[in-house]
């Protein structure tokens, strides 16, 4: 048996503290009282010009919490400190746009509270209120998270969910993380905001079977040959941006769900989501119910997906500059 020897109340009292850290609302209400509303202006002032931007950091949001838990482990650049190539460069991770729009805010939070506002933190509540200034819905965010000093490219690959996952892929991944079968389905709903690049499903429409000229047969026919048609021409285009709910995607609302049962999600991960009897049995839910409960179920998931293996106490640090760990 370990022995620790002599550990003085005091000692032994922040051991136990620091160890149950916890996430609570309003962490900076007397270090920074001003940080939530600084960000919430900032949200209203710069994301209604570019609207497309909120499916953009509710995006890097999931992508940071998948990986190393939500500590901001997504904005660093390659320095020496890491050692490694860092996630923003990973493949998955290519395509995230946002990293400017977080500095920016980082930087004027900086000027209010040097030092004391953690990236994590800044990231958890920008994806919220980017998505409540568009007209989506709000969920609470706890706050409290510190900054990670760990970022590998290479993790990317193996916990972030692809866009070519099947269900018992994706069921595994969220589990990995502490996620349900409800909240695989529920932050999937965020997907009705959401473009993509071509390159993240051609296979289903030119080279489904690694033969070139086949198609995935749980994609509606109609619908792949209008992608085919007018917007991925080719296996190889990496550029051409399609919307994820078409007609519906500047609006958070149910319609991706809709169009998940007329076989028209857009990754194999989408179409994924109705192969299960259990998480098809939750969409089936959705579509039947209204809009304020898939609100309040989304908002109950994304709570939960911004307490992933966060760091906290004295855990990780509070960085100066989003880009590079402190030295």
């Amino acid at each position: 048996m370990a022995t620790f020897g002599y550990l003085s109340p005091l000692i032994l009292l922040c051991i136990l503290v620091s160890s149950h850290a916890q996430l609570q609302q309003n962490f900076y209400a007397k270090s920074c009282p001003k940080a939530e509303k600084i960000i919430l202006e900032y949200v209203h002032k710069h994301i209604p010009n570019a609207p497309s931007l909120a499916a953009a950091l509710i995006r890097m949001h999931f992508h940071d919490c998948f990986v190393r838990g939500c500590d901001a482990s997504v904005l660093l650049n390659f320095t020496s400190s890491t050692g490694n190539q860092t996630e923003k460069f990973g493949i998955p991770n290519l395509t995230l746009r946002g990293f400017s729009f977080i500095d920016n805010v980082k930087k004027i939070i900086e000027d209010e509270c040097p030092g004391v506002v953690s990236c994590a933190d800044i990231v958890a509540l920008v994806a919220r209120d980017s998505v409540v200034v568009t007209g989506g819905p709000s969920w609470s965010v706890p706050t409290g998270r510190r900054d990670g000093r760990i970022s590998n490219a290479s993790e990317t690959l193996t916990d972030i969910p692809a866009p070519t996952s099947n269900f018992s892929t994706l069921q595994n991944d969220f589990s990995r993380k502490g996620l349900d079968l409800k909240d695989l389905v529920l932050l999937s709903g965020a997907h009705t905001i959401g473009i993509s690049h071509c390159s993240s499903f051609s296979t289903r429409l030119y080279n489904f079977t690694g033969t070139f000229g086949t198609q995935d047969p749980s994609l509606d026919s109609e619908y792949a040959a209008n992608l085919k048609a007018n917007k991925c021409k080719s296996i190889n285009d990496n550029t051409t941006i399609v919307e994820m709910d078409p007609g519906s995607f500047r609006t958070f609302d149910l319609s991706y769900y809709k169009l998940l049962l007329k076989r028209r999600g857009l990754f194999q991960s989408d179409a994924a989501l109705t192969t299960s009897t259990t998480t098809k049995s939750y969409i089936d839910q959705l579509v039947a119910g209204s809009l304020k409960e898939f609100y309040v179920e989304f908002a109950q998931s994304m709570e939960k997906m911004g307490r992933i293996e966060v760091k906290t106490g004295s855990d990780g640090e509070i960085r100066k500059h989003c880009a590079v760990v402190n030295s």
